[in-house]
């Protein structure tokens, strides 16, 4: 069972959200994309299914400067991804906690509690929402950064000079180009209120750390360093034996699972268990 929204935000902007399985009397997890991802990548709708199979409520989201618009496996807003923020997705993911904590937007409301999952970058934003987020029970990040501040001086210096910095989508041939706003947001707020170790260490909440043993992307010292920095009685870090990326999953369309993804659910899905069961949210 999936149901399909638009969620419209405080700013007035458009978020496409996908529901798997009945909303309301049911633990929630809620999954942030990562850069160049979307809600319909790959294996996201079998994850959602997944969890959605395993008694949870799953929801997907497209963060709405992503470059995804109405066709939603390409990117056809180039101009909103050019304008995207680390400090907006933010601000949206917890919009979308308080939505779902606090509304019936999705035509009920939640009895039960809400995890996060963060992919790549949106492991980072997820770290930093749960850290102010008090609706956010539990934690899992999977291939997670674990900084926004990783920009050497050359890089930083040209992509102010040109006024962009571009990215190829490799499957679409597609260049996507963003602007001086992001690189705006890591200066001013890398250090600060975008410090995704920082708010680790402050989390003080249940936290599963997951990431692939040959992650090229983000290496996986990445989820090293959020475990050392992250309070230990708390966390927990598994790396994901021979696991890529996107553990072992092609692009798309979606192929099916893999050995890598299918230890990567396992282990996501006990935790929530253990964590969400079957508590109501509180107040």
């Amino acid at each position: 069972m999936k149901t399909d929204h638009i969620f419209t935000t405080e700013a007035g902007n458009a978020i496409s959200l996908s529901v798997y399985g009945p909303f309301g009397d049911r633990p929630c997890i809620i999954y942030a994309h990562g850069f160049k991802g979307y809600k319909d990548w790959g294996y996201i709708p079998y994850v959602g299914e997944y969890f959605a199979n395993h008694g949870m409520t799953f929801i997907a989201f497209n963060f709405s400067h992503n470059g995804i618009g109405d066709d939603m496996h390409r990117f056809t807003e180039l101009d909103k991804f050019a304008k995207n923020t680390f400090s907006l997705e933010v601000e949206e993911l917890m919009e979308i906690v308080g939505m779902c904590a606090h509304t019936d937007f999705l035509g009920a409301f939640l009895k039960k509690k809400i995890g996060l999952i963060g992919h790549s970058r949106g492991g980072g934003i997820s770290i930093l929402t749960a850290r102010h987020e008090d609706d956010v029970t539990a934690l899992a990040t999977w291939s997670s950064v674990s900084s926004f501040d990783g920009l050497d001086k050359k890089t930083r210096a040209r992509w102010r000079k040109d006024g962009y910095e571009a990215f190829r989508h490799v499957p679409s041939g597609t260049i996507l180009k963003m602007g001086l706003d992001m690189l705006d947001d890591i200066e001013r707020h890398a250090k600060s209120r975008l410090n995704v170790s920082m708010a680790a260490t402050n989390l003080n909440k249940p936290f599963l750390i997951l990431h692939g043993e040959k992650d090229d992307v983000v290496p996986y010292y990445a989820a090293e360093t959020l475990n050392i920095y992250a309070d230990p009685a708390l966390t927990e870090m598994r790396l994901i034996p021979g696991a890529d990326h996107v553990y072992d999953i092609e692009e798309e369309p979606f192929k099916g699972t893999t050995p890598a993804l299918e230890r990567l659910l396992a282990e996501t899905l006990a935790f929530f268990e253990a964590e969400l069961g079957d508590g109501r949210m509180s107040g």
